[in-house]
């Protein structure tokens, strides 16, 4: 079957003939779910392709994907067949077994990337969790550091979790849930001089640096590309000193950046890396992966009960085959670049609003100004109300990060949204 025909199945609207269901009850939902997420005032109940439907039937052109995760979009006929098979084969026994579909998934991924080792997991937080344990281990029973220190950049995002909010270089998300978790310490992105200082500095008695964990590209903090001269000498520098090299690739692995992994951008290889949202395509997944070298866990150091078990795996696994047997990566560098086009084009007709766009693939960022009123929300909300869904990426850059199956006539479609919504938020604002 053709990437073509794959597209036009997964883009026709599915149960065109059913009436939307009841309207949906948004105070009954906030009465027993908690306010933990600011919520766009929309309920959406079903999807095909880079379509989604609301509970009254409207429909919406979705440049969010679950936030870079539909790596093929919705009831893509691929997932809805590898989903059907596993479920009704076997779909979770524990990790105290062998799992075969866990084992097919980890040699696909160190067939098609640098890596030696694969941990599974759930989720994009877990998988850098298990790299700063990972990490930690090996400063302490090779490097024999006493107390092990890792960097991290500013503007950061690696999770939820209280080691991975601590990674993260965003006093927002940490505020309230101090104490946090010692040893982690912040440096500006992209700024090599930044970390040569900090490595010199933190020298200290028991304490040295560890390892460096960085996104190849910043996705909440901007969708803000790494400088590929940056990278490239920070590799030399982790080669030197045995510094271990972490990539946090949950946002940007799996095709979104344009290449297989977004460390392909750079021209360099980490130690340790890691992946989720799109590896299981909305299915949840998370993955760690490593060099043989720093593959220091025994048994009983780390574990995850729901962690690779074959359902996840199995739909995993469709996906990533369905990503290379299609040639997606090939469509996601297209579309990007239609994209990125479309989106200058928009700017330079709004240079009083729009400042800059960038991005690598199908993650792209439109930074507002910052002396203007307008607020990446203001512009979300403007673009829901021509039919279009977005994500901020912080109060000033809007995201577009569609389905990686996204076709040109659809990337038409979401620019004209976007013109449209640009001319309503700017009147208003």
């Amino acid at each position: 079957m053709s990437f073509q025909t794959l597209v036009a199945q997964a883009t026709m609207p599915p149960q065109s003939n059913v009436a939307p269901s009841t309207p949906f009850d948004a105070d009954s939902f906030n009465q027993a779910v908690m306010s933990t997420y600011g919520r766009f005032p929309i309920a959406l109940e079903r999807g095909a392709g880079c379509r989604v439907w609301d509970t009254h039937g409207k429909e919406y052109l979705d440049f969010v994907a679950g936030i870079a995760t539909c790596t093929l979009g919705h009831a893509h006929p691929v997932m809805v067949e590898a989903v059907t098979r596993q479920i009704q084969k076997l779909h979770h026994v524990s990790n105290l077994y062998y799992i075969p579909e866990q084992g097919e998934l980890a040699q696909w991924i160190i067939d098609h990337s640098c890596a030696d080792r694969v941990f599974f997991c759930n989720s994009g937080a877990e998988a850098n969790e298990a790299a700063i344990k990972l990490a930690r281990k090996y400063a302490h029973t090779v490097l024999n550091i006493d107390k092990p220190i890792i960097l991290t950049a500013n503007a950061s995002f690696h999770g939820r979790t209280l080691a991975t909010i601590t990674a993260t270089g965003q006093a927002k998300y940490q505020k309230y849930f101090d104490p946090l978790v010692p040893g982690f310490h912040y440096v500006p992105y992209n700024d090599i001089t930044a970390i040569e200082t900090a490595i010199g500095e933190l020298d200290e008695g028991d304490y040295r640096v560890a390892a460096i964990l960085l996104e190849p590209l910043q996705g909440e903090g901007g969708v803000r590309p790494g400088d590929i001269a940056y990278f490239q000498k920070l590799r030399q520098i982790c080669n030197e000193t045995g510094i271990l090299l972490i990539f946090d690739e949950v946002q940007v692995g799996m095709g979104r950046s344009g290449q297989l992994w977004g460390y392909e951008n750079l021209g360099v290889e980490p130690d340790i890396f890691t992946s989720a949202k799109g590896l299981g395509g909305g299915i949840p997944i998370g993955a760690m992966m490593s060099k043989k070298f720093c593959d220091v866990f025994q048994p009983g150091e780390h574990a995850s009960t729901f962690g690779g078990n074959p359902f996840a795996c199995g739909v995993a696994l469709s996906v990533c085959e369905t990503l290379v047997k299609e040639k997606i990566v090939e469509n996601v560098q297209n579309r990007g670049e239609q994209l990125r086009q479309g989106l200058e084009a928009i700017a330079s007709r709004y240079p009083q609003y729009i400042s800059e766009v960038r991005g690598w693939g199908l993650i792209n960022g439109l930074e507002l100004q910052a002396d203007t009123q307008l607020t990446a929300a203001d512009v979300v909300n403007a673009a829901i109300a021509e039919g279009l869904l977005l994500v901020p990426a912080g109060p000033k850059v809007v995201r577009f990060v569609p389905p990686l199956i996204v076709s040109e006539a659809e990337v038409n479609q979401a620019l004209q949204a976007v013109d449209k919504a640009f001319a309503t938020a700017s009147l208003q604002a």
